[in-house]
Parts: structure tokens; sequence; C-alpha cells
């Protein structure tokens, strides 16, 4: 049987084994200037689904006018591994992980990473993004479990990070 690790979550410490997924949620700064913005975005969401699908990794990326907030579920090695490279990224700045843990299952499990946005320019799953708030765009239903993870992710487009 392999070792379990015991990590936080926003639920509390929990067990990690095989059958369990890690999921990190971090917010950046993004430092793309907005005229490069399409071009850029772009590329990352065509280099980024290409990865994620090879490494087994499902999630989320919201973006704000200011800030990249994104999920990043699957085998945890794997998901820190993106996150180190996520960091290094110059495309990011003041990048704070919002939650890092072990969870019952993926929020995305079809999605190698899910687009929402707050202009609905051509994304998978979108959101329109206000100063005072965050609201769902789009008829297309999501899973509680998919709602539990994008409040997560409005919340920090909106406002100052939750202390972990």
């Amino acid at each position: 049987m392999a070792a379990r690790t015991r990590l936080p979550t926003a639920g509390g410490p929990r067990a990690m084994s095989e059958e369990t997924t890690f999921r990190l949620i971090y917010r950046s700064r993004i430092r793309i200037a907005p005229q490069q913005r399409p071009a850029e975005l772009g590329k990352l969401f065509t280099t980024a689904r290409s990865n994620n699908k090879r490494a087994g990794i499902t999630g989320a990326l919201l973006l704000s006018d200011q800030r990249f907030v994104q999920t990043l579920e699957g085998d945890e090695a794997r998901v820190r591994s993106v996150f180190a490279t996520i960091e290094r990224d110059s495309r990011h700045d003041e990048v704070s992980v919002l939650e890092a843990g072990p969870v019952d299952g993926r929020a995305f499990p079809h999605w190698a990473m899910a687009r929402v946005s707050q202009d609905g320019s051509a994304p998978d799953t979108y959101l329109i993004a206000r100063e005072a708030s965050v609201t769902p765009a789009t008829s297309r239903g999501t899973s509680e479990r998919q709602e539990a993870v994008l409040q997560v992710m409005r919340q920090a487009a909106r406002g100052p990070a939750p202390v972990v």
C-alpha cells in the first residue's frame, strides 16, 4: 500500500490515497500588456492544454483585468511541478497559493484547462467579472464540486487573497 501524506486543505487535514486528487489553487497578477494579451493568452492556452493533458492534469483558469486565478488538479508531484513552472513564468507576478491539498475528486475532470473569462471571448466556461462581483454568464450547468471551486476562484479575482 502507498504511503499516505497528510496535508492541510480548506476542510482540514485529510489522508491522501491513490484515489485522491491533489488540488492547488493560486492567484497571480498578470504581467502581459493589454494589447499583447489576446496573442499571448492564445499561446498559453494551447501550450498548457497540451502539457496538462500529457501530464494528466485538469483544472480551470479564470482571467480578470489584473489577475490569473487557476485551479490545477491531478497527481501531487505533477501539479507541484507545473506550479513551479508557473512561479518562474514572467507573465505572472505576486503568485500566492490559496489552497493546496488532497480532495476527493476532480472538479474539472473533462478539462485540461477550462477557460473562465470576464469577457466571454470564446471560452469553454465563462463568468463575467465586475468590480463588485463575478457571476455566472452561461446556462451550461456546473456540478456542486465545480461551483465550490469556482466560488473560491471568483472570490480571489474580486479581492485580497484569503489567509491560509
